[in-house]
């Protein structure tokens, strides 16, 4: 026995401990349940409401004290207010710390009401309840068909429309679920194995954390799902007089979706949750925005959400100035000649291996050992060369040589890369130009540097030595700098055609459709709408394909995943497959995994891997598996890795005769449809290992009879918790099942990461063609090669978040302006800081140089007004004492200025409103800062009661985001600049990361004081240039924004252009490609019919008011 195994008997393992914190609380719910199970239906909604009285109640005084602060804070000083609103930010978190507590109390008899309403849906086909107003507006509701009304009676049947099929309720929690319930509430992860009723589970959180009305977000992988499971689970919360809604069902940017976030709990995909996020910091009008706080996410497949897809960021972008001018079509063929190059390089190199290994001469077999490992450096995806490895002994020499190489820090390396052009890492996904290729490359061109970085720091120090004038040192230096971003886009350009070319696969890594390359999912084998590759890759590809290349584009928004769900107070999830990535979880998110038991023993038969030597026996095998199973009435589930792999079994069964369903990225619409058919006999069904996530495959009695259903695995893949979401689509619920995963040693994963060991021990059994090997060693050295996978991977995750937590630092600071501004809220503060914080960069930059003069122009720029100090104090008095005294006189010329222009515009205000007030419900009031004019749109009454203190509110609103959406557009365009410009400092041996921080630092820093200078210097400027109440003109009402309107310009130099893109990008409709569902005529009254929801009004006057 291990030491690990002596700590684990005495104190208990991991697992153990967790069971015993969470099983007092699963005695309180079945203690409770009892009680609770005997309330009548009424009395059973009433414990519902009780339970948010008690909620509301616990929190009442502290909500009470912050609506009091936000009511008088007009009547603070503005360099007062920051104090008050900060009360407010530590009364707010007292308020969900309040609620976390209560929660926690009430949560036992939560619990017991949703699994006593569950049981109760299940053994009546029909409850008859009191009738409320939410009863009667969704009996009226055609979209809802499981609530009738009768008088004063709601009547609620079992079964509804979910998914598009009916469904019948007949689910009752059992005690595992109960554990899981408590898990997700707590902030967790519950890993729960397939069949044990994730999406029951999880309505226990969900009721109870909807009961604060402060929003839960469930969160699933695709829209299919999303829309199913708030149709299948809706009517169990809608029972209690919970709102539930789907925000996938709704338009980005609409009325509906705004009122689908306002839901208690709403539905949706993870990347529409983050796009809405990015939309909503776009808006220009408080009427755009749709979501509110994030409070509390549980989130379905968990690991597919927060690590398969936060691999790649949520973009909002659009068209930059001269997206047109890019290089590949332009390099593309230079590229391609490369490869072909190259390609033939291998080929020789092959050739002269296999020759030179087979001699009995020691040195010419060195020589043939060397001749290989450059042909696998060169092209390691060769289908010779895989096929040559799979050959005795091959791999080991290959090992051996490779091992040689990679000593002392690769020391000897560039003796075997020197001949190659370029150099290829598979397993890092990389390639680098050898002096060889880049000769190729540079061809017959006049500079024999052309695809050559210049070392700009030896080349400025060059020009700092000479004896010239200072403006001609700096055009030099220009000129260098120029120098190096040509031939940095340019090489940028070319090293992202050769990954193009050598390491991205069509209908493997992405399919052309409709003349794209769309990408495919590698984990779920889906087709990604709408996502691109970045740094150009994408263009790459499509200039490969010969397809039309895509312009440049510049981000206007975006974040990771990993820092959208990083927001919410709470966040949970569940998967059948997280322990794997529990380290990872815990990482990034402070998500801790546990694993729930299962209600039923597991009966599946999980078999050890079957080993090949070659692709081609291994499928052979899988084929003639698939035969036998079929013959014995078994279900089949073949998973690959791939569309090429699906296609290739589909078409050797095909000739077999063996009929079959495929899922795959081409055919990923009739998912539902395919996996609902999986579990019957002789079904054989191939799909990509991870599809159909979300759907149980439920078996017929006689296929539990016959063994359960059978999954082939035809390759393992780099995850091991892929596999394990494989293996786990047999066994539900204890049915019997099995699953074997068949392997080669010409598998990726085995050729890459596949260890020395088990090379030699295939070589020393003396396997043939057709041998296979079945053994647990074999199973635990491939799980070995996946976690070295597991780690890489990992750290490209973290390196991806880490670029994007500078971003999300830079982001929160903007964001947090833009929302002041947007809603009015703290932007006096805001203003106050920003005066502050420029009257001291202002001196800052004086008091280097003691620029006295430089100074007095500066202020009177930004702040326009005179220094408060005459230059003998600015000499001599401390730096924060100047700053201060700048800073003070500044916010008093604020207040002068922002009083005087409510002097002049009242009487203009007052005069318009008692003429025209009854006409106009909204005008434009010009305000010029000497300039430009700026139309302030104001509501007329909320003007003139307000004796315009409401114009110069909205007047200070319209002038900080006008600025700062300017400022952080291009901001953002540099830092795209910046991310793809600092990955050449590899070549330096300096770290991309460290100087992308200090250099989008000093950005940063430049683009918040430029944002300062212009805003303040609007403001303190701005007046009213006319004071004839004729003039006025009405302002159309303010309605959401229709950004369909906008098409993206070619030319987009101009702002207007720009906005345009910028407006056209936030209102893509970033949703699934809509499936055609069957049309379905919904029962619908007729205006002069009685209303469903039994108020005794005709329809048209009662809930038919809103479609007349």
């Amino acid at each position: 026995m291990g030491f690990i195994d002596i700590i684990t008997k005495l104190f208990g393992n991991k697992s153990q401990k967790d069971m015993k914190a969470i099983m007092p609380y699963v005695e309180q719910v079945k203690a409770v349940y009892n009680q609770i199970d005997g309330l009548s239906d009424d009395e059973l909604r009433d414990k519902s409401a009780a339970l948010m009285s008690r909620l509301q109640e616990a929190v009442a005084d502290k909500k009470s004290r912050i609506l009091a602060l936000k009511s008088n804070i007009e009547t603070i000083e503005i360099d007062q207010r920051e104090k008050v609103y900060n009360e407010i930010d530590h009364l707010e978190k007292e308020v969900l710390d309040i609620y976390d507590k209560t929660l926690m109390n009430i949560l036992p008899e939560a619990f017991a009401i949703v699994k006593s309403t569950a049981r109760r849906f299940t053994e009546n086909e029909s409850i008859v309840v009191r009738a409320t107003q939410m009863d009667r507006d969704l009996a009226a509701d055609t979209r809802f068909d499981f609530v009738e009304i009768e008088g004063d009676k709601a009547i609620y049947h079992n079964s509804w429309t979910a998914g598009g099929n009916e469904v019948i309720w007949d689910m009752v929690h059992y005690d595992v679920q109960l554990i899981g319930g408590i898990v997700l509430h707590e902030g967790k992860i519950a890993e729960m194995a397939t069949g044990e009723g994730k999406t029951l589970v999880a309505t226990l959180p969900v009721f109870l954390n909807a009961l604060t009305h402060e929003g839960v977000h469930v969160v699933t992988v695709n829209d299919y799902l999303a829309k199913r499971d708030s149709e299948w689970m809706g009517p169990l919360y809608m029972f209690h007089g919970l709102t539930v809604d789907c925000i996938d069902k709704h338009k980005p940017n609409s009325d509906e979706r705004r009122k689908a976030y306002a839901a208690d709990i709403t539905f949706g995909t993870n990347n529409e949750f983050g796009f809405d996020y990015l939309r909503d910091n776009m808006a220009t009008s408080p009427m755009d925005l749709v979501q509110r706080g994030h409070n509390y996410a549980i989130v379905d497949e968990v690991d597919s959400v927060l690590i398969d897809d936060a691999r790649t960021p949520l973009i909002i972008s659009g068209p930059v100035p001269k997206g047109d001018d890019q290089m590949y079509d332009e390099y593309k063929h230079r590229v391609e000649l490369l490869v072909r190059t190259q390609n033939t390089l291998v080929t020789k190199l092959l050739v002269e291996a296999k020759a030179k290994m087979a001699s009995a001469d020691d040195k010419e077999r060195e020589a043939g050992e060397l001749a290989l490992f450059r042909a696998y450096k060169g092209m390691p995806k060769s289908k010779a060369l895989i096929k040559y490895l799979s050959e005795p002994g091959v791999k080991v020499r290959l090992q051996k040589t490779e091992n040689f190489y990679m000593q002392e820090n690769e020391k000897h390396m560039h003796v075997a890369t020197d001949e190659l052009y370029f150099v290829i890492d598979e397993r890092h996904k990389t390639i680098e130009l050898t002096d060889k290729g880049i000769d190729t490359l540079t061809g017959n061109t006049d500079d024999p540097k052309f695809f050559v970085l210049p070392d700009v720091g030896s080349e400025v120090a060059d020009i700092e030595k000479m004896e010239i004038s200072a403006g001609e040192k700096q055009q030099k230096k220009d000129e260098v700098l120029a120098n190096y971003s040509i031939k940095s886009e340019r090489v940028h350009t070319v090293h992202q055609l050769l990954k193009a070319y050598t390491l991205f696969e069509k209908d493997v890594d992405y399919i052309i459709d409709d003349n794209h390359v769309k990408i495919v999912e590698e984990q779920t084998g889906r087709v990604m709408d709408g996502r691109r590759w970045s740094d150009g890759l994408h263009q790459a590809v499509e200039a490969k394909e010969n397809v039309k290349v895509e312009k440049a584009t510049q981000t206007f928004a975006t974040i990771t995943l990993q820092n959208y769900f990083r927001m919410y107070h709470k966040l949970s999830g569940m998967t059948g497959t997280a322990e794997t990535e529990a380290g990872e979880f815990w990482n990034i998110y402070k998500l801790d995994v546990v694993i729930i038991p299962t209600n039923r023993t597991i009966a599946r038969l999980d078999m050890n891997d079957r080993i090949y030597r070659t692709k081609r026996e291994k499928y052979n095998a899988v084929i003639e598996e698939v035969a036998q199973l079929v013959a014995a009435g078994r279900p089949v589930l073949v998973g690959t890795t791939s569309v090429e792999i699906s296609e290739l079994l589909s078409r050797m069964l095909t000739l077999r005769k063996i009929k079959h369903n495929v899922l795959n990225a081409k055919l990923h619409q009739h998912e539902a449809m395919v996996v609902a058919e999986a579990g019957r006999p002789g079904v054989v069904t191939i799909a990509t290992n991870m599809a159909g996530r979300g759907t149980d495959i439920k078996l017929t009695k006689d296929v539990k009879d016959a063994g359960g259903l059978a999954i082939i695995g035809t390759e393992r893949h780099e995850s091991r918790r892929v596999d394990r979401q494989l293996r786990g689509r047999a066994g539900r619920q204890g049915d019997p099942g099995s699953s074997v995963f068949y392997v080669s040693m010409e598998d990726d994963l085995m050729r890459m990461f596949g260890s020395e060991r088990l090379a030699g021990l295939m070589d020393k059994l003396g396997f043939k063609e057709g041998d296979m090997i079945e053994h647990s060693m074999i199973s635990n050295s491939i799980e070995r090669a996946q976690k070295k996978v597991e780690e890489n991977n990992f750290g490209i995750r973290k390196r991806l978040i880490e670029y994007d937590d500078v971003m999300n630092q830079q982001r929160n600071v903007i964001y947090a302006k833009r929302h002041h501004a947007l809603m009015g809220e703290r932007i006096g503060v805001d203003i106050t800081n920003m005066i502050y914080d420029t009257a001291y960069s202002i001196l800052e930059d004086a008091r280097v140089v003691l620029d006295y003069e430089g100074l007095q122009m500066d202020v009177m720029q930004v702040f326009a007004m005179e220094l408060p100090f005459d230059e003998d104090e600015f000499r001599s008095a401390k730096e924060d004492v100047l700053a201060n005294k700048i800073a003070e006189a500044a916010l008093d010329t604020f207040k002068r200025r922002m009083e005087t222009l409510q002097k002049v515009a009242y009487p203009v205000i007052k005069k318009v409103y008692e003429e025209r007030g009854a006409m106009y419900e909204n005008i434009l009031v010009p305000i010029t800062d000497g300039k430009k004019t700026y139309n302030v749109s104001v509501n007329l009454k909320a003007a003139c009661e307000s004796e315009c203190r409401e114009l110069v509110k909205e007047f200070e609103k319209r002038m900080v985001l006008y600025v700062i959406d300017d400022e952080w557009k291009d901001h953002l365009r540099q830092l795209d600049d910046l991310k793809q410009s600092v990955q050449n400092a590899s070549y330096e041996q300096k770290d991309p990361l460290l100087i992308y921080k200090l250099e989008s630092f000093n950005i940063f820093k430049k683009m918040l004081d430029n944002f300062n200078r212009r805003t303040l210097s609007i403001l303190l400027r701005g007046q009213i240039p006319m004071r004839d109440p004729e003039s006025v003109q009405q302002a159309h009402t303010q309605q959401r924004q229709d950004y369909s309107r906008y098409r993206a310009q070619k030319d987009a130099v101009s702002r207007a252009a720009a906005a345009s893109g910028q407006a056209a990008a936030a209102n893509r409709d970033t949703r699934e490609q809509q499936r055609p569902e069957p049309l379905r005529v919904e029962k619908k009254p007729r205006p002069n019919d009685p209303c469903p929801c039994g108020s005794g009004k005709k329809y048209k006057q009662c809930h038919g008011k809103t479609e007349a």
